[in-house]
């Protein structure tokens, strides 16, 4: 065919030309793999936008993000003139005039590049065509993207085809807005949106002249220009594009004076401080809903979900206040508890050889040093006790100091933490989740992660298998002496519990009286009596999905078991007897709002009604018998309007672990207060039951609530029964005898001297007793 052209000129350029029309054509379908991957007509349609995922409150309020890309895509009618005009007029001043590919641009670009002034010409279409789908990836060019030279020229005849597809498919309006919503501005910040909030503070619609050619500027190299690192040249930067919108028209030589002159002005951290990009309630929240993401196909860090929780950002509020406030209390208390003296120590008191070297070998350091120093330990410790300037979390702050890594292992390790939850037992949902002191230094979740010592807080599960095997609040057992021979993987055994102050009463004690008072004899005689089983039994049924070992001493709380599950095993006692598993999400939607999923909890009968409500009635006992455990709550502003709480203490051996669980007449809370390092406690009952730990944070938030009048929460008594008890519930115990001369009605009510027939000596005895032994 081109033989019959006589011109050889003409036929050489027919033959260029067709091959460069099939080259075009095998870029275009990528031939035998060889060009790579180009953009279908679909993926121009429904363009992959990596959209951060929010977090929210159940009352509106962003607490989070999940992203690979921190951005939030923003509408056209949302963006300030400024910015728009700043773009056009610094990287593509004939937008409005081409069609994706601006060759006069390109032209200019190679003149300009053969004189030695390197330009480019790429139009903001192509620029969108290369964030969009990712054209400078290495594998984007295929086989031949292995030539030099070649790589670089497919790349740009794909981002040209792309472009003019976009164009073809898209407004020019839209166009700018798909690229301001997928550029980088630096420190993983995507799009106008999120850089506004983290420079300015400011949303895209208000951003002003000088403030749109800083984050345009920006888009020349984001770490040169980045008005943090670089003032300076970020100053310099924004003036430039000020002069090219002064150019283009868009602001008058006046106008580029005055803004010429302005200072940056920044507004640092508001994205950080509203985003809270990593905090124990985030990493619940993905947990929580993982396994649905993976069944409907969406991914968290990509998608833009909008994800609705049950918390109530002022009970969250408040329960952060009450907590850290008294973590700080009882640090001190335990460095004070230790002095100078080694905290780390084993169950005979002695302190724990090579307990931070044991530490330290955890650390992703270590096995680097291992492997560098060839398994040498002298090498390895003199390189991590080699001191630093580093900052430390303390509760007075962070703190600067010269630390080695072996002190700040120290550091760290004495470190108290917490973990709390309080949930609406009725509709399910978790209104609050403190998973620990501080997330940057303790990653583990002490809510649903930790599992620790339930302690006395465990022994409810046993008087409730109690009640329903046939017993009342009112059944009595003698406060004495119990040995109890079993048999445990073949090997027989005995165990002789003691109590708290390790003496024995001799008390006829009634069910409601003993687990007020957290008696281990009494608990201990109606495990045996109904049988350890099925107190395993009775305590997963209600929500216990942790192994619990089946022994006697399984009722004084000798497993291991997360906050999560206690509050959501006492919440079937207010919910009428009717278990649901938590929820911590509500609902989701998709980023314009459409929903994809609702939460719903799904109940379950466990125990009857009135069953049930005995159990509210005996957690009441810890207020309202003689020597409760839970009286301790009187030193707070907890006690009007006949308001009624419930609850029970907890502490493992040696004061490891200090629990409390209360229950009011909406909420249930679970507080759980020790060190990671269980070989690190307090010394005595004084300064470490749960009572003394635990039990205050409780109050403290509980005080914060009633005390807002805006909270929805009041003061009030305990659900009154809803069916017939049948039962028989009320027998008040024996009380410490009241002088003459103290008036009654100056009393409170619980406190009010109510006697069964006694002996004076039996009084007198009893009335010892319970001014001697302590709460736990």
């Amino acid at each position: 065919m081109f033989r019959r052209i006589k011109s050889r000129f003409l036929r050489y350029l027919l033959i260029f030309i067709y091959f460069v029309i099939i080259f075009l054509c095998a870029i275009e379908l990528n031939f035998l793999g060889l060009f790579g991957y180009s953009p279908t007509a679909q993926d121009i349609k429904a363009p992959t936008l990596h959209v951060a995922s929010e977090l929210y409150t159940a009352d509106g309020k962003l607490i989070g993000r999940y992203f690979k890309e921190n951005r939030s895509p923003v509408v056209y009618d949302s963006i300030s003139k400024s910015i728009t005009q700043a773009l056009v007029a610094t990287e593509d001043i004939r937008f409005f005039k081409h069609n994706g590919v601006d060759f006069i641009a390109v032209a200019s670009s190679l003149l300009s590049t053969a004189q030695g002034d390197k330009r480019g010409g790429s139009t903001i279409t192509q620029q969108l065509a290369k964030n969009l789908f990712r054209t400078r990836y290495n594998q984007s060019a295929g086989l031949l993207g292995n030539i030099p030279g070649v790589r670089m020229l497919i790349i740009k005849i794909k981002e040209w085809f792309t472009a003019i597809k976009l164009e073809r498919r898209y407004s020019k309006e839209e166009i700018l807005t798909m690229y301001l919503n997928t550029v980088s501005f630096g420190n993983n910040t995507y799009g106008i949106k999120t850089a506004a909030k983290r420079y300015f503070n400011q949303n895209t619609n208000d951003v002003t002249p000088p403030q749109a050619a800083l984050l345009i500027g920006m888009l020349k190299a984001t770490t040169l220009y980045n008005p943090v690192r670089n003032p300076k040249r970020s100053l310099e930067r924004r003036n430039i594009v000020l002069s090219q919108m002064q150019k283009a028209g868009f602001i008058s030589p006046s106008q580029l004076k005055q803004y010429r002159q302005s200072p940056i002005d920044l507004s640092l951290g508001t994205v950080d401080e509203v985003g809270k990009e990593d905090s124990y309630l985030r990493g619940a929240v993905e947990r929580f809903i993982e396994k649905w993401c993976d069944e409907n196909g969406y991914d968290l860090y990509e998608d833009g979900l909008k994800i609705y929780t049950t918390i109530d950002s002022r009970l969250q509020r408040y329960a952060e206040e009450a907590a850290y406030d008294q973590m700080a209390v009882l640090q001190k208390r335990l460095e004070n508890t230790w002095g100078k003296e080694l905290p780390w120590r084993d169950s005979k008191g002695e302190v724990i050889e090579n307990f931070l070297e044991n530490l330290a070998k955890r650390l992703p350091i270590y096995s680097f040093l291992d492997k560098k120093f060839k398994h040498n330990q002298d090498s390895i410790l003199f390189y991590l006790n080699q001191p630093k300037p580093m900052k430390v979390f303390t509760w007075d702050g962070m703190n600067e100091v010269e630390y080695s890594t072996m002190d700040s292992l120290a550091h760290y390790a004495k470190m108290l933490n917490t973990g709390m939850m309080v949930m609406d037992p009725y509709s399910s949902e978790i209104k609050v989740w403190v998973g620990g002191i501080n997330h940057q230094f303790y990653k583990y979740d002490h809510v649903n992660q930790a599992k620790r010592q339930a302690g006395s807080t465990f022994k409810p599960f046993a008087y409730l298998t109690a009640l329903e095997q046939g017993m009342s609040p009112c059944d009595k057992f003698q406060d004495k002496a119990v040995k109890i021979n079993y048999v445990e993987n073949g090997e027989a055994k005995t165990w002789e519990p003691k109590n708290a102050d390790w003496t024995f009463s001799g008390i006829n004690m009634s069910l409601r009286w003993a687990m007020g008072r957290s008696i281990n004899s009494v608990t201990a005689q109606i495990t045996e009596k109904v049988g350890w089983d099925n107190v395993v039994k009775t305590a997963h049924k209600c929500g216990i999905t942790s192994h619990l070992e089946s022994v006697p001493s399984v009722s004084l709380g000798s497993n291991d078991v997360t906050v999560y599950e206690m509050v959501s095993a006492y919440a079937t006692f207010l919910n009428k007897g009717n278990h649901a598993e938590p929820i911590l999400v509500k609902r989701i939607t998709d980023q314009d709002g459409h929903s994809l999923a609702e939460f719903k909890p799904k109940t379950k009968r466990v125990i009857s009604e009135e069953i049930a409500w005995l159990m509210t009635y005996m957690l009441r006992g810890t207020m309202e018998e003689p020597g409760g455990t839970s009286q301790a709550l009187w030193e707070w502003d907890l006690w009007k309007k006949g308001n009624q709480i419930g609850g029970k203490t907890g502490t493992s051996s040696d004061y490891v672990d200090g629990w409390y669980m209360g229950i009011t007449k909406d909420l249930v809370a679970g507080v759980w207060v020790g060190n990671d390092e269980r070989s690190i406690h307090f010394r005595n009952s004084a300064t470490g039951e749960g009572s003394r730990t635990a039990l205050p944070i409780f109050a403290k938030f509980m005080e914060k609530l009633y005390h807002d009048p805006e909270s929805g929460y009041t003061y009030g008594p305990l659900p009154e029964p809803t069916v017939a008890i049948t039962r028989e519930y009320k027998c008040p115990s024996p009380r410490i005898r009241i002088p003459d001369s103290t008036r009654a009605d100056s009393l409170p009510p619980i406190l009010s001297p109510i006697l069964e027939p006694h002996s004076e000596d039996e009084l007198q005895r009893i009335n010892e007793q319970l001014k001697q032994q302590p709460n736990e």
